[in-house]
C-alpha cells in the first residue's frame, strides 16, 4: 500500500482526490493500492492510519478537515505521517517555497514527495541539491515532480530518460506558458484583427491567466520551468536569478497598484504590440513566448521571438504547451506537444508519479 497525503487541496488537490477515489473503486487498486490517508490545508489537517472512505472523500472538506479536525501544523502532520509506517507520500499542492522547504525535512522521515510546485525545484540551488541528494538512494525515499513542468506532458521524465541513457543535450526549447500561448496563438496569426489587449481580456475572463496577468506575463513562471528543465539536465549554474527573462508587461504598467487599473491601461500599448507583430508578419514570421535552455549553459534564455511560418511552434494552437528536444541522438527535435495546463492533466501527472512510488515501494513485490 502507498499512504498519500495531500498538502494544499485546493483546484488540482481536489482533482487528484477524485482520481484516486475513481482508482480505489477500480480492478487497477490491487496492483497498485494507492489511498488517501492525509489532508491539510492552510487552517486544518487530518491524518488517518487508515484511508480515507470514499463517501468522507467526496465531502472532504466537512467530513475530513471540518470543524473537528486539528489545528495544521505541518511539522506534526508530517511526524503523524511517519508514524504510520510503510510508504507514505507526501504530495504538495501548494505553491509555497515555505512548503518547499519542507522537503528535506521529509525525506530524512523516510516520507516521498510527488509535487508540482516548482520553487523547490527552481529556487536556492542549494535547496535543489539537498533534496537530490536526499532522495538518490535506490532504497528511498523518492522525489518525482513531473507536474513542475508541462502539467500531465511526459516532459520531465523524456528529459531523464535523454540524460540516463547518455546522450547529450543540445538544446531544449518550447512555449511553456499555457497563459502566453493562448495569447500569442490568437494574436500572432495572418489574419488576426484583434488588438493585444484584447487577447488578455479574453484570456482573463476564460480563466486562462492568472488573476493579475502580469504574474504571466513577466515571464517568471516560464524561468522556473526553464531552471528546472536546465538544472536536470546537468546545468547547477541555472537559476531565475541569472536567467535573462524578458518582461513583457509594458514597464509603465509594472507598478500600477491593481490588476483592474493594469487592463483598463494596457490598450495604450497595444500600437507597441501591433508594432512588433507586424514586423513579425512581414518577415514571414510569427510572434511566440519561449523559454530556452543551452545545452553549454552560456545561451539559455525567455523571451518574446520569431518563428517561421513552417516552424512546429507557430502552427500551436489554443493553449497548447510544446517542447523541443534537440540532442546528440535526436538532431531533428523530438518533440512533446499538448494541454500543458489545468487541474485534471496536472493531478494526472502527479497520479503517474505516485503509481511510480508504489511501483518501487508500496507493492508487496516492492517490499521484497
Amino acid at each position: 500500500m502507498l499512504n498519500v497525503a495531500i498538502v494544499g487541496p485546493g483546484l488540482v488537490g481536489a482533482a487528484l482526490v477524485e482520481q484516486l477515489v475513481a482508482h480505489a473503486q477500480s480492478p487497477r487498486f490491487s496492483s497498485l493500492p494507492i489511498a488517501i490517508v492525509g489532508l491539510i490545508n492552510s487552517k486544518k489537517m487530518a491524518v488517518s492510519s487508515t484511508p480515507f472512505s470514499a463517501t468522507d472523500l467526496a465531502d472532504w472538506k466537512a467530513k475530513i478537515l471540518g470543524g473537528s479536525a486539528a489545528p495544521a501544523d505541518l511539522a506534526q502532520f508530517a511526524e503523524k505521517l511517519a508514524a504510520i509506517g510503510g510508504a507514505t507520500a507526501v504530495v504538495d499542492c501548494t505553491s509555497s517555497e515555505t512548503v518547499a522547504e519542507q522537503y528535506p525535512a521529509w525525506l530524512s522521515k523516510g516520507l516521498h514527495v510527488v509535487t508540482p510546485n516548482k520553487k523547490g525545484f527552481s529556487s536556492d540551488i542549494s535547496l535543489f541539491q539537498k533534496i537530490k541528494q536526499l532522495s538518490s538512494s535506490p532504497q528511498g525515499p523518492s522525489v518525482y515532480h513531473e507536474a513542475t513542468v508541462g502539467a500531465g506532458l511526459p516532459i520531465l521524465s523524456t528529459l531523464n530518460d535523454l540524460v540516463r541513457t547518455g546522450d547529450k543535450i543540445v538544446k531544449i526549447e518550447g512555449i511553456f506558458s499555457g497563459t502566453l500561448s493562448y495569447l500569442f496563438n490568437n494574436f500572432s496569426i495572418p489574419g488576426a484583427t484583434q488588438k493585444f489587449s484584447a487577447c488578455v481580456a479574453v484570456a482573463k475572463a476564460s480563466g486562462y491567466t492568472e488573476p493579475d496577468p502580469r504574474d504571466d506575463l513577466n515571464g517568471m513562471d516560464v524561468a522556473r520551468k526553464v531552471t528546472i528543465l536546465g538544472r536536470v539536465a546537468g546545468l547547477s549554474s541555472i537559476g531565475i536569478d541569472t536567467l535573462p527573462v524578458e518582461n513583457i508587461v509594458p514597464e509603465a504598467l509594472r507598478s500600477v497598484a491593481t490588476a483592474d487599473e493594469f487592463m483598463a491601461r494596457l490598450p495604450e500599448f497595444d500600437a507597441h504590440f501591433k508594432t512588433l507583430n507586424d514586423e513579425a508578419l512581414a518577415s514571414g514570421s510569427v510572434l511566440r513566448y519561449v523559454g530556452t535552455v543551452d545545452g553549454s549553459g552560456a545561451k539559455s534564455s525567455v523571451k518574446l521571438a520569431r518563428f517561421p511560418m513552417d516552424h512546429p511552434f507557430a502552427a500551436l494552437k489554443g493553449s497548447d504547451n510544446i517542447i523541443a528536444f534537440t540532442t546528440e541522438r535526436f538532431p531533428i527535435p523530438l518533440i512533446v506537444q499538448g494541454a500543458g495546463a489545468g487541474a485534471a492533466v496536472t493531478a494526472f501527472g502527479i497520479f503517474a508519479d505516485l503509481i511510480k512510488v508504489c511501483e518501487r515501494f508500496g507493492t508487496p513485490s516492492a517490499q521484497l
